[in-house]
């Protein structure tokens, strides 16, 4: 069962970074569940832009094009208080945003700088309220740098491409497992390069290493982080005060 929020927790916000497959959705899900907090992949957003943008036959980098398409992006809670689930125009579309198409697609829509400052306010109204785990690439130094914890989550790129197949169930010595290695290689290069809000840790967060870890290892690694950073909030920051 998940905890009960203390009141220094009920109002923390947290952010989580780290590259591709590194565990931030699923990691910060299931902390989230566990100390009662919400849960918002913000990637989910330039994920249903890029499936639209695909499915529309959008540019990548038409900024023009692209903006507009946010407005039609809505991301509904699961039941759980995480908001896992995209409606694409009020419809279902959870699924078609983790393909392999999209996949090879998001990083391009998400360095457009027009992109990325149109959905910075939205993101930041999605913490406003605090009791939060808000996970990205760049949320603890550009969505929200006044965060309560910041959390960077990493792995090798090997590991990382190895979960992603075996979530995938693909033969670990096939042609699409090799295009997997390839695509993560690549987007990690893209996102890390990029000159909008490059992908990078930031300088006060908690870093933690997780190739080898186990999931629930790296889950209980990451609570409690964020038990301690706001057993350390004084009572008049987070939240309630702002």
């Amino acid at each position: 069962m998940p905890d009960q929020p203390a009141p220094s927790i009920a109002r923390i916000r947290v952010a989580l970074d780290g590259p591709a497959s590194s565990g931030k959705s699923s990691v910060g899900a299931a902390a989230a569940r566990t100390l009662g907090l919400r849960f918002v992949d913000t990637g989910l957003i330039y994920r249903a832009m890029t499936a639209m943008a695909l499915r529309e036959g959008v540019a990548l980098d038409d900024a023009r094009a692209l903006v507009p398409l946010a407005a039609r992006v809505t991301l509904a809670d699961d039941g759980t208080g995480r908001l896992t689930r995209v409606l694409l125009d009020g419809v279902d579309a959870t699924a078609d945003v983790h393909t392999e198409w999209v996949d090879a697609a998001v990083s391009a829509v998400s360095s457009v700088a027009e992109v990325r400052a149109a959905l910075l306010e939205r993101q930041r109204a999605l913490a406003a309220e605090g009791g939060i785990v808000l996970a990205g690439r760049d949320i603890g130094t550009v969505v929200l740098p006044d965060a309560d914890l910041k959390v960077f989550l990493d792995a090798s790129v090997e590991e990382r491409a190895d979960r992603r197949i075996a979530e995938r169930g693909l033969d670990p010595d096939g042609e699409d497992a090799r295009l997997v290695r390839e695509q993560l290689a690549a987007r990690d290069y893209q996102d890390r390069n990029r000159a909008v809000a490059p992908l990078r840790a930031a300088d006060d967060a908690v870093h933690i290493r997780t190739d080898g870890n186990a999931f629930q290892d790296t889950v209980d690694l990451v609570v409690d982080a964020i038990r301690a950073a706001a057993a350390s909030l004084p009572a008049t920051t987070g939240a309630a005060a702002r």
